[in-house]
């Protein structure tokens, strides 16, 4: 059997997932041909990864400059994205170029002008984009989209979708480069990608009109001064305030958070523990979002990044009655400690509730591994020879991708104009 040929872009805290899986789990029916960063120190860090803990050989590695080199030489067939999200368009589409197919992490992108060029280059190329919605994988995620299919409450006309992320995740996030919009799209395109793709994978639909509202509201500097706080500092390592502040991380202290970034800054300009309490954070911390779908049913969403719990409500409201879906999610610091630990479900409920008769709970099956057991089911999807058949449909090509950020971006624009944004208008397809 030939081995499918993977490179990767893009080595920081996304990466592991994907090229630990290649050398270990799927080494019959995968290879790993090679690595491309900006950051050498991040690659050979990676490699050492792929030697001392996955009994892989190291492989060959680029600099970012050297993707279309490194495309030539090693040949791969698959390209996965795993890099800045600003970046995500370029290599999707040089890849495409130069005939590959494409892994991409999300948001598969940013913005709705570098989606519209994903699309012209799918079209002109023909290769194959998959996004990686792990959430979808999720037993729990899994088993809304089952009760809805098989009409459990009937036609689908409302939902209430509230995410909270804590005061160690969410906070995670304005230390790193999503602070910046530019780079990110915000949180309602970084984050709330898997929450806006769920709600189009339950329901079947696609976003029509977007609503928005969004704050910073508790991070950034005028937030903290608002607040009392009077001591400022630029970044953790090597502060002495940082040392008094619930909100600082320790790089030195953490071997993967030194090896990835700590070491990598004269090199690649990345300082990864900036207090989040900094005057130049262009990301809100507080969002509200209405959104009406093509079937008609609605959407009222709320992210909140600095509460004293991470997970989620979610109640979806139907001609045949209620679901009320609930779940407490292990919070965490990305790239911070161990991989299963990332979105890990701490518990869930589903209660159903008929309409004119007695509610009841559904069971769910509890899986091991990264958001709420997830990550483990979308690898063997992407990577088995042959995968399991898969009735849910729960694989995202560049299409799910696109309508999960639209929701976002709609979000932004409406946010900065005041007014309900129509989707179609922000591309064409």
């Amino acid at each position: 059997m030939k081995k499918k040929r993977y490179a990767q872009v893009g080595t920081g805290g996304r990466a592991r997932m994907f090229y630990e899986a290649i050398a270990t789990r799927y080494q019959d029916s995968s290879e790993l041909v090679a690595f491309c960063d900006m950051s050498q120190k991040r690659m050979d860090y990676s490699n050492t990864i792929l030697k001392d803990q996955c009994g892989h050989p190291p492989v060959p590695t680029y600099k970012s400059d050297q993707f279309t080199q490194m495309v030539k030489e090693q040949r791969p067939d698959v390209i996965i994205v795993t890099s800045v999200d600003r970046t995500h368009d370029q290599y999707i589409i040089k890849a495409m170029e130069l005939g590959c197919d494409v892994i991409s992490e999300k948001p598969i992108t940013t913005d709705s002008e570098k989606a519209q060029a994903i699309i012209d280059a799918q079209k002109q190329y023909g290769k194959t984009i998959r996004v990686t919605f792990n959430y979808r994988y999720a037993p729990h995620h899994s088993k809304i989209r089952e009760l809805i299919t098989q009409g459990t409450i009937g036609k689908v006309f409302s939902v209430h979708f509230e995410w909270l992320l804590n005061t160690q995740h969410g906070a995670d996030y304005y230390r790193r480069w999503h602070r910046n919009k530019q780079n990110s799209g915000g949180l309602l395109v970084h984050k709330s990608t898997h929450h806006f793709d769920l709600v189009n994978f339950w329901l079947g639909t696609q976003p029509k009109t977007v609503f928005a509202y969004g704050d910073l509201n508790f991070y950034g500097q005028a937030a903290a001064e608002k607040r009392g706080v009077t001591q400022f500092y630029y970044r953790c390592h090597g502060s002495e305030v940082a040392k008094h502040d619930p909100f600082a991380i320790d790089l030195e202290s953490n071997p993967t958070l030194k090896g990835l970034y700590l070491d990598a800054e004269e090199e690649s300009g990345y300082i990864r523990d900036r207090s989040v309490f900094s005057d130049d954070i262009s990301i809100e911390d507080t969002m509200a979002a209405l959104v009406r779908y093509k079937s008609g049913a609605m959407l009222s969403y709320s992210l909140n990044t600095y509460l004293p719990w991470e997970g989620f409500n979610v109640a979806i409201n139907g001609s045949k009655g209620r679901i009320e879906y609930t779940a407490l999610e292990k919070p965490y610091i990305n790239a911070g400690g161990k991989q299963c630990d990332e979105g890990a479900t701490v518990y869930h409920k589903v209660r159903v509730c008929p309409l004119l008769d007695t509610p009841y709970e559904v069971e769910v099956e509890t899986r091991e591994g990264g958001h709420g057991g997830g990550d483990p089911a979308m690898l063997d999807d992407i990577f088995l020879e042959s995968p399991p058949h898969d009735p849910l449909s729960r694989s995202a090509d560049h299409r799910d991708g696109i309508r999960s950020i639209l929701t976002g971006i709609a979000a932004n624009k409406s946010i900065a104009s005041g007014l309900p944004v129509d989707v179609d208008a922000l591309l064409h397809w």
